[in-house]
């Protein structure tokens, strides 16, 4: 079964590019230039991202290094253990609505310490792979359109964050056999 969903995941990327490329000829789109337009206004949006980006990596670096993660941590450990979210994964859920680039830094030093298949390295991993940065979306996404009013995408945006950690818990016991359903 291992070796299927190898030689699938190898095959995907390919055959995703191949099928857009066939469906843009089909339809007669001139691929190269569609492409190279779309570069263009890639590049646009990423001069105007660039101060939501500046703005949410300052905020990050200033929550982490006031020692505010690690408070936080040790308030949320009574509901965190009763939940059986490992200490050590729980900055990385704090974290990973609000920034990618630092849930993948707490991610790797969890590798370096625990290693990759280690139970911790296998929940961190799809923690990762399993939530997208809520905080970083809102802020750039949003931002770089003019939406500000974003009260109730937040609040499913972070439902959802809160319901990957606990799938993401979930699935790791399932697939490690911690837990027989």
């Amino acid at each position: 079964m291992s070796d299927a969903w190898t030689a699938i995941s190898e095959w995907m990327l390919p055959l995703v590019v191949s099928v857009i490329l066939l469906a843009g000829a089909w339809r007669r789109v001139p691929i190269y230039q569609a492409f190279v337009q779309g570069a263009k206004g890639g590049f646009s949006t990423a001069v105007r991202l660039i101060p939501h980006l500046v703005a949410m990596m300052v905020a990050v670096s200033v929550f982490r290094a006031s020692g505010a993660m690690d408070g936080l941590v040790h308030l949320l450990d009574p509901v965190l253990t009763w939940l059986h979210v490992p200490a050590e994964v729980a900055p990385m859920g704090i974290l990973r609505p609000v920034t990618g680039q630092g849930s993948l830094a707490l991610m790797i030093d969890i590798f370096q310490k625990h290693g990759p298949d280690s139970h911790l390295g296998l929940l961190a991993s799809t923690m990762q792979a399993s939530s997208d940065t809520t905080l970083y979306i809102l802020t750039v996404y949003f931002g770089s359109v003019g939406i500000y009013r974003f009260r109730y995408a937040l609040a499913v945006g972070l439902l959802s964050d809160f319901v990957s950690v606990l799938a993401s818990v979930f699935a790791v016991w399932l697939l490690s056999g911690i837990i027989q359903v």
